[in-house]
């Protein structure tokens, strides 16, 4: 393990009570957020995933880091401080999945475009819009920040189907 990799977090699974309550918000913005950012990053890596909220990690504070490239792009590192969507536009339903859900994979609804104002790792406001893919990501990290999870967004038929697949993978220890 090269130095400069950060502490890869654990993420935690449903039904992890972090996960179901809203993140505070952030407002000492130092090294050490800087840091969590980077440990976020890297631990989203990890766990193959393309977006990661703070509570998925136990850290109950509005941080998440989205990256739709998975490393291939920088650029499209993405990191969202606080953040609230201000505009949404258009429709899509895709198949989505969650690290805090692993195996687990449905069709959710979304809106096809946003619009999120949120703040940097410094502290600055900033605005970042998104479609299709990093549309859907943003939604689906700042619903963590919430305390929703993507089952919360189903019908109530499939989400008791969902949780009752999760329960007997629990039961057979595969959970």
């Amino acid at each position: 393990m090269s130095e400069s990799v950060g502490k890869i977090h654990e993420v935690v699974k449903w039904p992890e009570p972090v996960l179901a309550k809203r993140g505070e918000e952030v407002t000492v913005f130092d090294a050490k957020l800087k840091t969590l950012v980077e440990e976020m990053f890297e631990s989203m890596y990890a766990a193959q995933g393309i977006g990661l909220a703070a509570p998925q990690i136990n850290i109950s504070q509005r941080i998440t880091v989205i990256d739709c490239s998975f490393k291939k792009n920088p650029d499209d590192k993405v990191v969202l401080i606080n953040p609230e969507i201000i505009d949404r536009r258009g429709k899509q339903v895709e198949e989505e999945g969650c690290l805090s859900l692993p195996e687990i994979r449905e069709k959710v609804s979304r809106a096809g475009w946003v619009k999120v104002r949120a703040q940097d790792v410094n502290g600055n406001p900033i605005e970042v819009e998104g479609e299709e893919l990093l549309a859907r990501a943003m939604q689906h990290e700042i619903d963590h920040l919430d305390g929703i999870l993507f089952i919360d967004r189903l019908s109530r038929l499939k989400r008791d189907l969902v949780i009752r697949k999760i329960k007997k993978l629990q039961k057979n220890g595969e959970w």
